[in-house]
């Protein structure tokens, strides 16, 4: 029987109704008094961290609240605060307490009062409760234990998040707090401090016939031997038991947990026996083949002895096998019927006999060998021929350090295509490695070779970069060596004296005749500066931390060098004269080191090929010299956050090839450059905290830098109006088509005929808060005049400026109405017009900026009704505030007529905490501000991960070196 496609449609619609219907009714409007307990609860409640707190409204139906749910009759049901930072006190008179229709109640991972309050049994139809890492100390109270309809319970401690302060279970004690729960299915006590002997709390958890899930791990408790009345019991991390039903059986770190295993029975239900980090000892039983759908078996860091019984092959669903770090001895057995074996570890033991093959390349799932110390204390000789083969296609991990292993390394390591850590150190391999072998291995992310007999074949590019390294590699035999990349590995202490005296050259320690490339960029490299190749044409050694000074000579080792950076290190002293013999530098960054003295004359007049200098970051002092010749080929200058005084040269009107000038933070007292109108190349300007006066303009006659795209001259002096045809020059921020899109690319200095390029990096300051563009895309444009004298209306041609991401005119003295045609800002992210006299209401054109993050119109002379809607619904009271005549959401005094505004995002973001990050595509357009966590989200990740720290830094990148090539 066919049935017609309309009748179809019809019985869909049908359907998609009924599920309408029932959606509805599912949460009724939230009953007032309900409502009032909620609020009263916030009251008390810290809930400026809190994206659920901070949109409980009391104009809004709290139904409708983060965090909340309602039955059918508008009660609420279901309270999750769990994971939102939330401080303050919770006391016995809360009026969460009053919510006695609550049936679920999840408070875990904030930072509530150390006081347990002790009203929890007025919430009598709860079946979940999590109170874990709430920020409860103390004793548990007896209150919880009347809760007679709970099905899961969870009062476990993370120590690094409470600060080593436990829970306690004495009075009442764990008896008295599980004998009514007859129907928890799921109890969760890690961390608990529990007082009473393990044969008593075991007997009480044993009535619990219901119970599922136990975890128990790193309780203060002596772990009992017996714990086997749980017929029911699927997943326990407490104690090996025969339980029938078991599926899981974890008890990882329990270290007072001690004992043997003894023989296994036939279970076909056990997949996961893990032990790792307890006391256990004794031998591996011959049954443990038994276990016949095991998958995971951990045993790793406990005690166990003797030989690894052959039957573990047998355990054909066998995925994980860990069995480190103990005393198993013996040889290894086959793994050739556990074909779904994926990672093996049996690394730190004591076993011993020949590497065979173990039949391991008919593994085909297997990613991971690590058989570490795995041979050591033992007397093997010959080559190795044995190492363990696998499927090339799926290894990930190899590692056979600290053995005794002798002969050549396998070719066919190199062939494991998938290949990401490689560690053969402190062994005997000898023979020789090529380096084309090593790149091979794209997928490498850490290699250790060290420690061994090996050398490498002699050639004249050798590249290691991103390889982990921790040590030089030996190179001793490379006389014919012309490229040598290092960089980004983690090589430490001071580089060696034989990488300038390689083998074949007549005197000992000479410098290297060939050697025309060395890159050691961002490693740990320490001493002094090393001794230069006379022939080096690129030399990288930023990222490390060298703390010498420059050698006064410098300059005598730099005649063929077109690239020298020695950025972010430690180096002191002056910048030596001699550096401007190095008459062919094209690139030279000194930036990010604590450099002191002057800027040496003749390194501004002198050297007429230099395209960048970099010097910032340093302790530099004085003026910077009136010395810029006609034949100036310069592009960048950078000089900020150094001491310099006095005025910007005139000379430096002869640059013009000139892209970026950045003189921020120095000291120099100066008016607007006018005086540069004729570079009509430069794009970045920056003058920000210095002593610069007078108004911001250049005679009528002059029409200087039509490509300029970032403006930042804040925290000056400047005063006066903002001439509108003077601003309106800047015709680099109108463009924003479909063919500035197809030319986006990256400003960045390129060395002609080679690959050989240097990004432009720079500092974005607004609202106090730094970003840094570690490459500034063409199109991306801003303006920064924040904290000057500036006064007048704000320019009308700035809303013709579509291309503009960052607008920051605070901190000034305008006055007049914000223009309309700021809403013609189509890519606008951030908008900080606060701290002026700007009157009028806020334009309702704004609401067209659909990429606006960050907005603030705070202590102006602003009034009117706040826009409603779209982006302006995702701002909150601290960006309007100061403003007595402005009403409307999400202002917190409202008019008495004020209508709540509709469409607001239940996430609120607000740009006084807020940090940014440019987020720049080299292929494609796309520019935006992520809004990071605040600081203190980082104290729920268990205090393991570091914030991160975003260093100053200016890349410069050799793409690809090509054998041979000549820069």
């Amino acid at each position: 029987m066919r049935i017609s496609l309309l009748s179809w449609l019809f019985f869909y619609s049908y359907i998609a109704t009924i599920f309408i219907i029932t959606a509805v009714l599912v949460s009724g409007k939230c009953q007032s008094h309900q409502q009032e307990l909620l609020f009263g609860l916030g009251k008390t409640l810290n809930s400026s961290l809190s994206a659920k707190l901070r949109n409980w409204n009391q104009s809004t139906d709290c139904c409708s609240w983060g965090g909340i749910t309602c039955d059918q009759s508008g009660r609420v049901i279901i309270l999750d605060l769990s994971n939102q930072l939330i401080s303050g006190t919770i006391d016995n008179s809360s009026s969460l307490f009053n919510l006695q229709h609550l049936q679920q109640l999840n408070l875990a991972y904030n930072t509530l009062s150390f006081s347990f309050p002790c009203g929890f049994d007025k919430l009598s139809n709860l079946s979940y409760l999590n109170l874990s890492n709430a920020g409860f100390t103390g004793q548990v109270p007896a209150e919880i234990s009347r809760l007679t309809n709970l099905i899961t319970l969870d009062l476990s401690v993370n120590l690094f998040l409470r600060d080593g302060r436990p829970l306690k279970l004495e009075k009442p004690n764990l008896k008295m707090l599980v004998e009514n729960l007859t129907r928890l299915r799921s109890l969760h006590l890690d961390g608990v401090k529990i007082s009473a002997r393990g044969n008593e709390w075991c007997k009480w958890l044993s009535s619990l016939t219901n119970l599922e899930e136990l975890s128990m791990n790193n309780l203060s408790a002596v772990v009992p031997a017996f714990l086997a009345h749980l017929p029911n019991l699927t997943s326990l991390r407490l104690k090996i038991l025969q339980v029938r039903m078991l599926q899981s059986l974890d008890v990882l770190d329990n270290e007072k947990l001690q004992g043997s295993l003894t023989k296994f029975h036939h279970n076909g239900s056990l997949q996961n026996l893990v032990l790792s980090g307890t006391n256990f000892s004794g031998s591996l039983p011959q049954s443990i083949d038994k276990l016949v759908n095991l998958t995971r078996l951990d045993l790793s860091s406990c005690n166990f002895s003797g030989a690894i019984p052959s039957s573990v092959s047998n355990l054909q669903q066998l995925v994980y096998l860990d069995l480190s770090l103990n005393n198993f001895t013996g040889q290894i057995p086959c793994f050739d019927l556990s074909k779904n074996l994926a990672h093996v570890d049996l690394s730190y033991n004591k076993l011993s006999g020949k590497i065979e093959s173990f039949k391991w390349e008919d593994l085909p799932n297997l990613t991971h060998i690590d058989l570490r110390v795995l041979l050591s204390n033992n007397q093997f000789d010959g080559e190795v021929t044995g190492v363990p083969k696998v499927r090339e296609s799926l290894l990930d991990t190899l590692d056979l350090s600290y053995n005794q292993l002798q002969g050549p390394i396998p070719a066919y390591v190199f062939e494991l295509s998938r290949l990401s850590v490689l560690v053969l150190s402190s062994n005997n391999f000898n023979g020789t490695i090529l380096p084309r072998d090593i790149r091979k291995l794209v997928h490498l992310t850490y290699l250790d070779l060290s420690h061994n007999n090996l050398s490498v074949i002699a050639t004249e590019s050798y590249s290691l970069a991103s390889c982990k390294l921790n040590v030089f590699p030996d190179l001793k035999n490379q006389s014919r060596l012309t490229h040598l990349d290092l960089s980004q590995n983690q090589i430490s202490g001071e580089v060696p004296n034989w990488i300038w005296s390689l083998e074949g050259l007549q005197k000992p320690y000479q410098v290297v005749a060939n050697l025309s490339v060395i890159d050691l960029r961002f490693n740990r490299l320490t001493g002094h500066i090393p001794t230069l190749p006379l022939s080096a044409s690129y030399l990288d050694f930023s990222s490390n931390n060298f703390t010498s000074s420059l050698p006064s000579n410098i300059g005598n080792y730099l005649s063929y060098t077109i690239f020298f950076s020695v950025s972010s290190n430690g180096l002191t002293g002056a910048i030596p004269k001699s550096i401007c013999e190095a008459v062919n530098l094209l690139v030279l960054d000194l930036s990010n080191n604590s450099l002191s003295g002057s800027i040496p004359k003749c390194l501004i007049g002198q050297m007429d090929l230099l395209g960048v200098l970099n010097l910032r970051g340093n302790n530099l002092s004085g003026q910077i010299p009136n010395a810029f010749s006609g034949k100036c080929s310069i592009e960048t200058l950078d000089v900020n956050g150094n001491e310099l005084t006095g005025k910007i040269p005139t000379s430096l009107g002869r640059c013009r090839k000139l892209e970026v000038l950045n003189l921020g933070n120095n000291h120099i007292n100066d008016t607007y450059p006018c005086h540069l109108k004729n570079i009509t190349s430069l794009r970045i300007l920056v003058l920000r905290s210095n002593r610069f006066h007078g108004g911001i303009g250049c005679p009528a006659d002059k029409r200087p830098w039509p490509k300029l795209q970032i403006v930042d001259v804040a925290h000056n002096s400047f005063n006066g109006k903002l001439p509108n045809k003077f601003v309106a020059r800047w015709k680099a921020m109108e463009v924003y088509d479909d063919e500035a899109q197809l030319n986006v690319k990256h400003l960045r200095f390129e060395v002609t005929g080679s690959r050989i390029y240097y990004l432009y990096g720079i500092t974005v300051t607004n609202k106090g808060l730094q970003m840094e563009l570690v490459k500034i895309l063409t199109i991306f444009t801003s303006i920064d005049l924040a904290c000057n004298n500036l006064e007048g209306p704000i320019p009308e041609v700035i809303g013709e400026f579509k291309a503009l991401h960052v607008l920051n005119l605070s901190h000034n003295a305008l006055s007049g109405k914000i223009p309309p045609s700021l809403g013609n800002l189509q890519h606008l992210e951030s908008l900080d017009l606060s701290s002026n006299n700007l009157s009028g209401s806020i334009p309702q054109q704004l609401l067209k900026l659909t990429f606006l993050a960050v907005l603030n119109l705070s202590h102006n002379q602003l009034e009117g009704r706040i826009p409603a809607g779209k982006q302006f619904a995702t701002f909150t009271n601290d960006s309007y505030e100061g403003n007595r005549g402005l009403r409307g959401n999400p202002l917190t005094q409202q008019c008495k007529d004020a209508i709540p505004s509709h469409g607001q995002d239940s996430n609120p973001r607000t740009g006084k905490h807020i940090n940014w990050n440019l987020v720049s595509v080299e292929i494609g357009v796309f520019c935006g501000w992520r809004i990071w966590y605040f600081k203190r989200i980082d104290r729920l990740l268990f205090k393991f991960f570091p914030k991160l720290d975003h260093r100053n830094r200016n890349h410069r990148t050799i793409s690809q070196w090509i054998q041979g090539r000549r820069l």
